[in-house]
């Protein structure tokens, strides 16, 4: 049976275009990507404010990354 890897990314400490590696296998992730060639939506969690945490799999080594820090994004002027 293979094993999962579930990493916590934080949002907020990743760059300006929301662009990050995957912990797992280095996988560059970007929000732009519509294609999931890279990785896949598995679930949405939204609150009374909106998005909460986005949990993806990275298409290439299958760990499972928990995307936080959207309230905070939110907050953000555009």
């Amino acid at each position: 049976m293979k094993q999962t890897h579930v990493y916590v990314m934080d949002l907020t400490k990743t760059d300006e275009e929301g662009d990050f590696l995957c912990p797992g296998c280095g996988t560059a992730i970007s929000p732009d990507d519509y294609t999931e060639k890279a990785y896949s939506i598995l679930e949405a969690k939204v609150n009374g404010e909106g998005l909460e945490e986005l949990v993806i799999r990275c298409n290439k080594c299958a760990s499972e990354l928990r995307l936080t820090g959207f309230s905070f994004l939110q907050k953000l002027p555009a």
